[in-house]
């Protein structure tokens, strides 16, 4: 079927809407001639898709000058400008567009949106891939709605968004160390934006005072415990307060003092802690039971929180007994 043919959903059906938990995005990709293909044909310096974050892709890009032929996006999409001064052109719905880009210089586009991009010289940018999910997911407000769209904007600056995707990129540049956690709530956090601001129909969450109900987060606390050696994500600790991920985390950061990604990565230094303090089991057995993903993971966040390697606290430790 030819891009142009492919439509979004109407917004006057119901389809079945995953939770955001559910989607897993393999990329930032788009259809063109019928085919679902990646956003660009070269392979991005970063990527979201070993993290697995939910409902969103993020790929980091240096690209020289180019032609990206029409496509058709598939998911909601942001793209912005990390590094480039250069002139570009934009062709859609029958329209020829021109723009500077500049450092900051951001897209918003619905899905759906059909287009084709002229770039007149290199830029280093950061593309994104959002599922509906993620957006009617992001808060209570949002939950009973079956699609939510965004304003088209093709030469847009904001600040908050820049700083949202340069916090993703440097999380994927340190291999992640609090796992999916952060990356969602990055997510998430960045989701509530656009729904503040670049919706066709605007979200404003409620503020709440004070943190968790006592029930709640005593849940909470007990799932982190019996699962801190997971990947766990805020999709997850949200579902087991039994509330959107926006208002969880900002009622569970009230609750601790620390946003959950913080607190869970406190958690794992602390049974790590613990478990060094056993002088029949491995640094490698250990790193694994508390939730690190590889021993120089569990080595470089040991020693930023603690101020020792594993293997010198437990050596100083076990001296000390």
């Amino acid at each position: 079927m030819p891009a142009a043919h492919i439509r979004r959903p109407s917004r006057t059906a119901a389809p079945h809407r995953p939770a955001v938990g559910s989607v897993v995005l393999s990329g930032v990709e788009v259809v063109r001639e019928g085919c679902v293909e990646p956003f660009l044909h070269v392979r991005p310096t970063l990527s979201s898709s070993s993290v697995r974050w939910a409902g969103l892709a993020v790929e980091d890009y240096s690209i020289p000058e180019c032609i990206i032929q029409r496509h058709e996006h598939i998911e909601n999409f942001l793209h912005v400008v990390l590094r480039g001064s250069v002139k570009y052109e934009v062709v859609t719905r029958g329209k020829t567009l021109q723009f500077d880009a500049n450092p900051g210089t951001t897209f918003i586009l619905p899905r759906g949106t059909i287009d084709e991009v002229r770039w007149r010289g290199p830029t280093h940018r950061v593309a994104v891939a959002i599922h509906p999910s993620r957006l009617t997911g992001a808060l209570e407000e949002t939950a009973h709605e079956s699609d939510i769209e965004l304003i088209e904007h093709w030469n847009l600056a904001d600040p908050h968004i820049m700083a949202v995707l340069l916090a993703m990129t440097t999380d994927l540049t340190e291999h992640s160390p609090a796992g999916r956690l952060y990356g969602e709530s990055l997510a998430n956090a960045l989701a509530v934006y656009l729904l503040n601001r670049y919706t066709v129909r605007r979200y404003t969450p409620t503020a709440y005072r004070g943190g968790l109900p006592g029930y709640r987060l005593r849940r909470v606390l007990d799932f982190i415990g019996d699962n801190l050696a997971d990947d766990l994500s805020l999709s997850q600790l949200a579902a087991v307060a039994g509330m959107s991920p926006h208002y969880f985390a900002e009622l569970f950061s009230k609750s601790t003092g620390y946003p959950a990604h913080r607190f869970v990565l406190l958690q794992r230094i602390e049974r790590a802690k613990q478990s060094l303090l056993d002088p029949g089991r491995s640094i490698l057995e250990i790193g694994l039971d508390a939730g690190f993903q590889n021993p120089s993971h569990f080595a470089r966040m040991f020693r930023k929180f603690v101020g020792l390697s594993p293997s010198r606290f437990k050596s100083e430790t076990l001296r000390l007994l």
